[in-house]
C-alpha cells in the first residue's frame, strides 16, 4: 500500500496555516509518504497548495482530493489539469467529487443535478483534451461548443498526455460508474470490516464496462494514532464523525450517512443525525457508537495497528491517506512517520 497525507480543507485560507501545511508535507516526504492530497471545500482551492509543493517536493504524488466539479467548465478542468502534470513533471493526479448540495448550491450557485451524469461527462472531456483532441461534446449535461454561440470547437495548446482520474464517490450509481470509468477511487466513509458497502458497486460498475476491480487504484482515508490508551481518541474523534453524518449534506441528503449506514451503522445513523438536527449536539456527538470509531479509525497500540492495516490490504486497498491525531504538528510527524513504516512492513508480509 502506498501511504498519503491531506493538506488544505475548509478552515484553510490563512499564511500561518499554509505554512504549516507545507511543513507538514515537506517533512512527510522526506519520511517515505508517497502521496499528498488537496481538499477543496470552502477555504483555499485544489489547486494553489499543490502548485507551490511541486516546486518544494521532488517524488511526492500530488492529487486534488477533491477538485470541486461544480466550480469550473469541464474545459477548465481539463486545462488545469494539463497544467498540473507539466508543473509537477508527472507527478499529478486528478481527483474529482462532486460535493454536495450545501457547497455546489449555497457556495457556487450551481444546481445539484444529474451530479453523476456531469462528472461522468466532465471525465470524457477531460480525456478528450489530454488525447489532444478538439473539445466538441454533445452530452446531456454539457455540450461544446455553446449550441447556437459564435464558437467553434478548440483543441487545448498543451501537448497530449496521461493524467490518473481518480473519483470521490459515496452512492451506489456513481459507484458503479466509477468502477466503469475511472482510474481511481478516492473512498470515504469506509471501514476494511464491511469492504463490500463500497467495493460491490465498484465491482459492478467494473464488470459492466468489461473491467475489474483490480483495474482500479482503491484509496481510502483514516484517522491514525498510536497508543495504549486509546479510549479518550475514541471520545474525541465521535465529534468529527457527528458532523459527518448530520452536517456534511443537507436535512434530507447526505452521502456519508449513507455509506456508513450500508457499512452496518443504520441505528446510529440515523439517531445521530435527528439529535444533530433538533440542535441537541452534545446528545448526537455521545451518540457515536465507539465500535463505530474503532472500526473507522485506527486507534490503539502498534499491534492493533497492524491488525488493522493488514484489514485494509486484505480488502485490496491500494492507498491509504493517513490523519495522523497528535496535539502539535512534532508529534504528528512522529506518529505518520512510525505509520510509514508499519504500512511497509505488513505490505511486505
Amino acid at each position: 500500500m502506498k501511504t498519503g497525507i491531506r493538506v488544505g480543507g475548509p478552515t484553510t485560507g490563512g499564511r500561518e496555516q499554509f505554512e504549516a501545511m507545507l511543513t507538514f508535507a515537506t517533512e512527510a516526504e522526506k519520511l517515505g509518504v508517497d502521496q499528498a492530497w488537496s481538499a477543496e471545500a470552502w477555504g483555499m482551492d485544489a489547486i494553489a497548495p499543490l502548485a507551490y509543493l511541486a516546486a518544494r517536493t521532488e517524488r511526492m504524488q500530488l492529487g486534488t482530493g477533491i477538485m470541486q466539479v461544480c466550480a469550473r467548465t469541464a474545459a477548465s478542468v481539463a486545462m488545469t489539469a494539463m497544467s498540473m502534470d507539466t508543473v509537477t513533471g508527472g507527478r499529478f493526479l486528478l481527483g474529482l467529487g462532486n460535493s454536495g448540495p450545501q457547497v455546489v448550491e449555497g457556495l457556487h450557485g450551481q444546481p445539484f443535478e444529474r451530479p453523476a451524469t456531469r462528472m461522468r461527462e466532465t471525465v470524457e472531456i477531460v480525456r478528450l483534451a489530454c488525447a489532444g483532441e478538439k473539445l466538441a461534446y454533445r452530452g446531456e449535461t454539457i455540450e461544446l461548443p455553446r449550441p447556437g454561440g459564435r464558437g467553434k470547437a478548440l483543441r487545448l495548446a498543451q501537448p497530449p498526455t496521461l493524467v490518473p482520474i481518480y473519483l470521490a464517490t459515496l452512492a451506489p450509481r456513481a459507484l458503479e460508474m466509477t468502477g466503469a470509468i475511472a482510474d481511481g477511487w478516492l473512498g470515504t466513509s469506509f471501514t476494511p470490516d464491511a469492504p463490500e458497502a463500497h467495493l460491490e458497486y465498484l465491482r459492478r460498475g467494473a464488470e459492466r464496462a468489461g473491467r475489474k476491480l483490480q483495474d482500479l487504484t482503491l484509496g481510502v482515508d483514516a484517522a491514525i494514532a498510536i497508543t495504549d490508551d486509546p479510549e479518550p481518541l475514541v471520545q474525541v474523534q465521535k465529534a468529527s464523525m457527528a458532523f459527518q453524518l448530520s452536517a456534511m449534506g443537507s436535512p434530507t441528503m447526505n452521502f456519508y450517512n449513507d455509506a456508513y449506514a450500508r457499512a452496518g451503522f443504520q441505528d446510529a445513523c440515523t439517531e445521530v443525525r435527528k439529535l444533530w438536527l433538533e440542535k441537541k449536539r452534545g446528545e448526537a456527538v455521545q451518540a457515536v457508537p465507539d465500535e463505530m470509531i474503532h472500526k473507522t479509525a485506527i486507534i490503539g497500540d502498534e499491534r492493533h495497528v497492524r491488525e488493522r492495516l493488514r484489514k485494509y490490504r486484505d480488502a485490496g486497498i491500494d492507498e491509504l491517506m493517513l490523519h495522523p491525531i497528535a496535539p502539535d504538528a512534532t508529534s504528528q510527524l512522529d506518529t505518520l512517520g512510525r505509520a510509514v513504516e508499519l504500512v511497509r512492513e505488513v505490505s511486505a508480509e
